[in-house]
């Protein structure tokens, strides 16, 4: 049973929240977590999507880039990232762009077969050079208070901060490359989850590419082994362990900012506690009508496709193996020209003819998540994350618009494979195919998500008020602790970390 008053009381059982929560736990602090599902993790979270097979899917968020490991030491976690070798495959007519981290000279016969020279390999380690030196500067940044821009300026250089901070990426990556499908490939990591214009002076690309590549000072983008619910599992037995409650199907219907009041429902009613703070581990626009006031909604731009493979498909390149070419992120229609081209209609209100997307096989790195079963029979979950997909799209009509953007993202996977993808899908055992499909309404409708905003809002620079800590409100009671805190987005628990500090400092 659960008390009346508590030093902290954290809305939303997100990974956020939950990192939240063992800080402060582990502090002394009394602390009350309220989830709205019956389940913590929020997006982080792994399920059995497909009635009677035995795969343990990462159903929304899948990769773990930004979760510093000093979070993973502090609490204690019993969590294993696994690197993937190969960064990238991307098919380029009947070869492809092969990125391994393990065979430089590989790595440079690919650029050389896709480019015709080396120029364009010069200019990637180059570009890359200079993002791994951001990361290594930003990221020890993340978990203290908030520098202003001119000492973030200072701390990156004058090159870094003129070509990742002042000039749209999308002029950026134009100048430094000639090739198409080299300038796709670094602008997908400005897209992911935001739908914008590389080119435009607001720089919205800029700040999800740098997201993209500072994750814990290396900008690696790794496999948690036994999927994303290893990973919200893990921080909820450290919140438990520390003393937190931890209370599902509870619904929070309002906060009372001058009294730290929290309104909650569950089945046994209504119910109030009191907060000293309250900490949110919800999207802004979420908050603010817990507030009693209105929130606008932003607007999510991704498909998410859950796959269960009975083998991998065959490609056209005959130099690359499908494991190779599976384990990284395999690019599709993701060159320059074709990322614009979706944009633009995208911004017209249709469904791109030919979306960009990329896939990769969580199995291949970390084969747990299968049953012994599909195992040995050689199966494969494989995650398909869409691009230009904003919410928009669907709307007027969510069954039928998620069915054409299904059927189209389909074929844009069949048109770079020398077979189709569906003749790979394993069946279930009712018959149906191993696919599920997620549009930015259906995260609105089943996680809470308005405008099935993955990062829950736009997201912001890594510098703002020096002493803050990005989680401010107007209210000194409530914090931010979700991904719509300054320096947030993304699977990182450095939101909930720095609510934490802000309470504790």
């Amino acid at each position: 049973m659960f008390r009346s008053r508590y030093d902290a009381v954290i809305v939303g059982g997100g990974h956020n929240g939950l990192v939240a929560a063992a800080y402060l736990a582990r502090a002394g602090r009394r602390v009350l977590v309220l989830e709205r599902l019956d389940h913590v993790g929020g997006l982080a979270v792994s399920a059995r999507a497909f009635p009677g097979v035995d795969a343990r899917l990462s159903r929304y968020s899948y990769l773990v880039s930004l979760l510093p490991s000093k979070i993973v030491s502090d609490l204690g976690l019993r969590l294993e990232l696994r690197r993937r070798r190969y960064a990238s495959y991307t098919p380029a007519g009947d070869t492809g762009l092969l990125v391994d981290h393990g065979d430089e000279a590989r790595t440079a016969a690919s650029f050389a077969r896709v480019t015709g020279g080396e120029a364009d390999l010069a200019a990637w380690r180059r570009f890359y050079a200079l993002t791994g030196h951001v990361a290594g500067r930003v990221a020890p940044t993340l978990l203290h208070p908030l520098m202003d821009r001119r000492a973030m300026r200072d701390l990156v250089g004058e090159e870094a901060w003129r070509e990742l901070f002042e000039r749209p990426i999308g002029e950026v990556v134009d100048e430094r490359f000639a090739d198409d499908t080299v300038r796709g490939v670094v602008l997908t990591d400005a897209l992911i989850g935001t739908f914008a214009d590389p080119g435009d002076d607001g720089l919205l690309a800029n700040r999800c590419l740098l997201y993209h590549v500072i994750g814990d000072g290396t900008g690696d983008w790794n496999v948690p082994v036994g999927g994303m619910g290893a990973v919200s599992g893990g921080l909820a037995d450290a919140a438990r362990s520390a003393g937190a409650e931890i209370l599902t199907g509870a619904e929070v219907l309002a906060v009372d900012p001058s009294s730290g009041e929290v309104t909650f429902r569950d089945t046994g009613g209504e119910h109030a506690v009191r907060g000293t703070r309250v900490l949110a581990n919800v999207p802004p626009a979420v908050l603010a009508r817990l507030l009693g006031g209105d929130g606008s909604a932003p607007e999510g731009s991704q498909l998410k496709v859950n796959m269960v493979l009975s083998r991998l498909p065959r490609l056209r390149d005959a130099e690359v193996d499908p494991v190779a070419a599976f384990s990284g992120t395999f690019h599709i229609n993701e060159g320059r020209e074709q990322l614009a081209r979706a944009y633009a209609e995208a911004s017209a209100g249709r469904i791109p003819a030919l979306p960009p997307a990329e896939v990769y096989c969580h199995s291949l790195t970390d084969p747990s998540i299968l049953g012994a079963d599909l195992r040995a029979a050689g199966a494969q979950t494989m995650t398909l994350f869409g691009l230009h997909m904003p919410a928009r799209l669907f709307r007027e009509d969510p069954a039928g618009a998620r069915e054409a953007a299904l059927r189209a993202t389909l074929a844009s996977v069949d048109s770079v494979l020398a077979e189709p993808i569906g003749d790979c899908l394993l069946r279930a055992p009712d018959g149906s195919p191993c696919l599920e499909v997620k549009t930015p309404v259906d995260l609105e409708d089943e996680a809470g998500l308005p405008g099935g905003h993955i990062f829950h809002r736009d997201l912001s620079w890594p510098y703002g008020e020096p002493g803050k800590w990005g989680v401010e409100t107007a209210f000194e009671r409530v914090l931010l602790c979700g991904a719509g805190a300054r320096r947030g987005g993304g699977v990182s628990g450095i939101p909930g970390h720095n609510a934490a500090m802000a309470v504790l400092s």
